[in-house]
């Protein structure tokens, strides 16, 4: 699949061993995770960062929300955006507090955003947006009306300035320290879907809703 090509502003200069550009494995913490984060500045100059829903498709990305959003309409006028998206795989406790750390999946999208205007293609990336999230859910549901699809904007972001950072192992303690009583190692995290909770009066939930699961 190939790899992202680093720029002056996507090669990592601490810990640059970190640095991830290989395209599957950056698609594979985009679509792991249920949230992005929007960083922007707006009219007045001052930077904003809203997290958002989102969802791939192959080499981009889609956002969504109000046709009155702020940030929606300030990325569509041509503002640049940077994206990210993180996930947390452990703490990392290590004998000194300065070496504490956590194990991490990180990703950096940079560019600008453009609007979709045609209605089919927004309504497909809403179906990915949806699908990201719950796959299958959008077979399911109401599709939107025209007046839902005026009332919501749809921007894509292509995936061509971006990086990866990942880090991974247990804690690195100074040589000094290794013998000092103090415990060190790893505390797993994993985000679990719980049992779905059906509303009052709703049959039980359907087969994928109950076999539910995240990407790993």
């Amino acid at each position: 699949m190939g790899s992202f090509t680093p720029t002056p502003r996507t090669t990592l200069r601490r810990l640059p061993k970190r640095g991830v550009f290989d395209r599957d494995a950056v698609f594979k913490i985009l679509d792991e995770a249920f949230v992005c984060h929007v960083g922007f500045c707006d009219e007045t100059g001052r930077p904003v960062v809203i997290p958002t829903a989102f969802g791939r498709d192959g080499e981009r990305i889609y956002l969504h929300g109000s046709a009155a959003s702020r940030m929606l309409r300030g990325l569509a006028g041509g503002l640049p955006v940077c994206v990210t998206v993180t996930l947390i795989d452990a703490l990392v406790l290590a004998r000194s507090a300065f070496h504490h750390s956590t194990n991490y999946r990180s990703v950096v999208i940079l560019g600008e955003a453009v609007p979709v205007e045609d209605p089919d293609e927004k309504n497909e990336a809403l179906r990915i947006i949806v699908d990201h999230l719950v796959p299958g859910r959008w077979a399911e549901a109401r599709t939107p009306t025209p007046k839902e699809l005026k009332a919501t904007s749809v921007l894509a972001l292509d995936l061509e300035e971006v990086s990866a950072k990942v880090r991974t192992g247990g804690p690195i303690d100074d040589e000094e320290d290794m013998s000092l009583v103090v415990w060190a190692g790893l505390i797993p995290l994993r985000q679990v879907a719980g049992e779905p909770l059906p509303e009052a009066g709703m049959a039980a939930a359907p087969e994928y809703v109950r076999n539910y699961r995240r990407p790993r």
